[in-house]
């Protein structure tokens, strides 16, 4: 089987321009679209083919690849690329989604004679610019060596959580995976809000947990935006985090559970993206305490 294939990237915004970028060290024939047109001008530069519209890029695509903000922007992409879709292409979908989206694109897929593969990604912009996301996916046994080099090339991992992409077993991955992510995030903002208030210094905070349980990469991470007023260029924007929080909210509601961690992370998310800084990043919920 040739592993070098025609891909259509539909969005190429932090993590879809990092995952074409990939797409095309390995070789692959890239396309790539998005509603901002000047976003496709510096991947050009690197190889790639500029469409005009989705339906351009989409054609004699083995693949497509979405990642695109949420699931009306991917309905509506995907339908303006039907006119030129291959029937049987590929669909991998790696926008992350609500858990009532999925049999809705399911449905779409099987309109406009694409075979999907579920495929949201756990990762920001810098293991997106490597290639090392971690791919989580669904999608039968026979479709899977089809795209394994497009998930080879954007992903370090695949973790396959079921067989059928209509089910949503990844995308309810990813939102346990995202719920977490923005727990820890939300977090690393109150403490160092508090550190502030009470005048300590959030290194001494720091030196505390410093090699025990309690320590964590990611909590540096966040807090070092914060102190370093790194928000920008962000690796998870508030507006893409507020999106998923309210996703992940809307998930447990509709399986009978009230998340307040949850829904306060997600209302701290709103008050920050009401300053002006959805496009920093999400470890700005850090201004929603003040």
């Amino acid at each position: 089987m040739d592993t070098k294939l025609k891909v259509a990237v539909l969005g190429t915004g932090i993590m879809g321009a990092a995952m074409a970028r990939n797409l095309l060290r390995a070789g692959h024939d890239v396309a790539v679209w998005n509603r901002d047109a000047a976003k496709t001008e510096p991947l050009a530069a690197d190889g790639a083919r500029r469409a005009t519209d989705p339906a351009n890029a989409v054609e004699a695509a083995d693949v497509v690849l979405t990642m695109l903000y949420d699931a009306a922007a991917v309905e509506e992409v995907i339908r303006a690329a039907a006119p030129g879709i291959r029937a049987g292409a590929a669909w991998v979908q790696s926008t992350t989604v609500g858990v009532r989206d999925v049999p809705v694109l399911a449905a779409l897929a099987g309109d406009v004679g694409l075979d999907l593969v579920e495929a949201p990604v756990s990762g920001t912009r810098a293991p997106a610019e490597a290639g090392q996301l971690l791919v989580l996916a669904a999608a039968p046994d026979a479709l899977r060596p089809r795209v394994a080099p497009v998930l080879d090339a954007i992903g370090a991992r695949t973790i396959w959580t079921g067989q059928d992409a209509a089910a949503g077993s990844a995308t309810r991955l990813k939102l346990v995976v995202n719920s977490w992510v923005i727990a820890a995030s939300n977090a690393a903002g109150e403490v160092v809000a508090l550190a502030e208030a009470l005048d300590v210094d959030p290194q001494q905070f720091l030196g505390v947990l410093d090699g025990g349980g309690l320590d964590l990469p990611y909590l540096r991470t966040k807090m070092g935006l914060i102190t370093g007023q790194g928000l920008e260029p962000a690796s998870f924007a508030v507006d893409t985090a507020r999106k998923d929080a309210h996703l992940i909210v809307d998930a447990a509601a509709g399986q009978g559970l009230k998340l307040d961690g949850a829904e306060a992370f997600a209302a701290r998310l709103d008050r920050v993206a009401g300053q002006g800084r959805d496009k920093q990043d999400m470890a700005a919920a850090y201004y929603a305490s003040r």
